[in-house]
């Protein structure tokens, strides 16, 4: 009895203790709970109604956690076509922006009064562009037909099972099938080929063209005189049939555009007071400071422009070809800067950044098949031709404000020939094997088997785009005229074509001229 009094004694204090305990316990739980409702309660309305919601948005996550099950990643293949698309993709925004380049270029080397109908072009091109080279351009491009003219594609319909590649490939643009891209990357990356080419045209006529006749002969240069000339080339015609190559576009955008422009600038004549008692009168560009961030724009764009013809996320070749790109432009600018100090007495800015274009456009056919002394060489002598080119066609009357037809249409030219000169032949480079780029150069022990490829391609396209360009243009001047009123020319394209001042408020340019439109009519056809 003695024992089990004693455990029930036990039991008692025992019993207390615990209790006390979990009074504390319980104490210290309703405290914290007191804590967390005075916190809640302290919450805005809206802050209270969220945390429901994020209790079943944790709650969904665990349960998404627990019953998803593993699913096999993408394969090799997918991978790179997901690569390949990206760099795609990039590259094209690339040279998109450089609608911007041209823009601030165009519009620093032409005079105040006609900024706004300078930046207007350059960018309705781009639109007008989009919807031609989308409803007609690329099937004459691209689509299957002949070796002169595509016949498939238009609205980019038709069969086609893209990103296959090779034998694989059932569609109709067999001639871009080598690219293992969606069908809608092939197309943006060349849509914003085909709007460079109609950008250089602007600038030629710049300062006295209609603004209605330039957004015609825009549609019908990228929907339908730039694809066929291109199908020739990029579309497996008949020029690529024979073994011209043209990497990036010397002659397929530069020299087409630059052709187009010439004819442009030659039918529309000087602009007034640009030759008096046959002497070129200067006619600076109101504002240097944006034309030389136009160059630096489209310094850039150009890394889109040549690595990005690629259209594979080739790292070897990517590299490459950038390297040799900058090369070329960057001694071009050299080279023409110290041609125009010599040639002209001084540093002339204008030349500066015209010799880095006329680098670029210079290397354009060829740097994926050169080397990088070669991409100096060809940059060097873009840069000496581009001087020498502006005076030569001041001389024949033909009035270009911006200088495009001595960038694009003559360094173009020298691009597209400096292939025949120095490319290395299949095999030395990894991208570049038989069937993958042109024969051996003449400086490279190759002859002049690839020289004269390459001449006849220059002659052909060139014959065919001034033929039709001129047709153009003729047609539009018997119809609408395709030059503004002298009194239009004098105010400005700004007032004249769109009623209003890109500089609204600030002091105008002077009007007066002191010379009688006779005098101005050299040049014209």
């Amino acid at each position: 009895m003695m024992f089990k009094f004693m455990y029930k004694q036990k039991s008692k204090t025992k019993n207390r203790r615990l209790s006390a305990r979990n009074y504390a316990v319980n104490s210290q739980i309703n405290s914290k709970v007191k804590l967390f409702n005075l916190a809640i309660k302290r919450l805005s309305p809206s802050w209270q109604a969220c945390l429901p919601l994020a209790c079943l948005i944790v709650l969904g996550w665990g349960y998404a956690a627990v019953a998803q099950t593993p699913v096999a990643g993408p394969t090799t293949a997918e991978l790179k076509v997901a690569l390949d698309t990206l760099w795609v993709a990039i590259a094209a925004f690339l040279v998109f922006f450089m609608n911007a380049g041209f823009c601030m270029l165009e519009t620093g080397f032409c005079r105040q009064k006609n900024a706004v109908n300078v930046l207007s072009k350059n960018l309705i091109v781009f639109a007008l562009s989009s919807i031609a080279f989308w409803a007609i351009g690329f099937g004459l491009m691209f689509g299957d037909g002949n070796d002169f003219i595509g016949l498939n594609g238009f609205f980019l319909g038709g069969a086609d099972n893209s990103p296959a590649t090779g034998e694989a490939y059932k569609g109709i643009f067999g001639a871009i099938s080598w690219a293992g891209v969606p069908l809608a990357a092939k197309f943006l990356f060349q849509l914003v080929f085909a709007g460079t080419a109609a950008t250089i045209v602007s600038g030629a006529v710049a300062e006295r063209i209609k603004f209605v006749d330039f957004l015609i002969f825009s549609l019908l240069l990228v929907g339908i005189l730039y694809p066929i000339t291109g199908h020739w080339i990029w579309g497996t015609g008949w020029l690529a049939d024979r073994g011209f190559w043209d990497f990036a576009g010397s002659t397929v955008v530069h020299s087409v555009g630059g052709w187009a422009a010439l004819m442009g600038a030659a039918f529309l004549g000087p602009r007034l007071g640009r030759y008096q008692d046959r002497q070129v009168v200067a006619m600076p560009g109101h504002n240097m400071s944006i034309a030389t961030l136009g160059c630096l724009i489209l310094w850039l764009g150009w890394f889109g422009f040549n690595p990005g013809s690629v259209m594979a996320a080739d790292p070897s070749a990517i590299s490459h070809i950038a390297v040799t790109t900058n090369m070329a432009g960057a001694a071009g600018g050299i080279s023409a800067t110290i041609t125009a100090w010599l040639y002209l007495g001084k540093p002339d800015l204008s030349m500066i950044i015209n010799g880095i274009l006329a680098g670029l456009v210079g290397v354009t056919a060829s740097c994926a098949y050169i080397g990088i002394p070669a991409s100096l060489l060809i940059g060097l002598i873009a840069g000496v031709l581009v001087v020498f080119s502006v005076t030569f066609f001041d001389k024949l009357g033909i009035d270009d404000p911006v200088g495009a037809t001595s960038v694009h249409l003559v360094c173009g030219i020298w691009g597209t020939l400096a292939v025949g000169l120095w490319a290395v032949g299949p095999g030395v480079y990894s991208w570049y094997g038989d069937t993958l780029g042109p024969a051996k150069g003449l400086f490279a022990g190759g002859g002049f088997g690839q020289f004269g490829i390459q001449l006849l391609g220059v002659v052909s396209v060139g014959g065919f785009t001034v033929l039709l360009s001129s047709i153009f243009w003729l047609a539009l001047k018997a119809t609408l005229g395709i030059r503004v009123s002298k009194e239009e020319e004098l105010e400005g394209l700004d007032i004249g074509e769109h009623g209003m001042e890109a500089y609204s408020g600030f002091l105008k340019e002077g009007d007066g001229t002191g010379f009688s439109g006779e005098e101005s009519s050299i040049g014209k056809f």
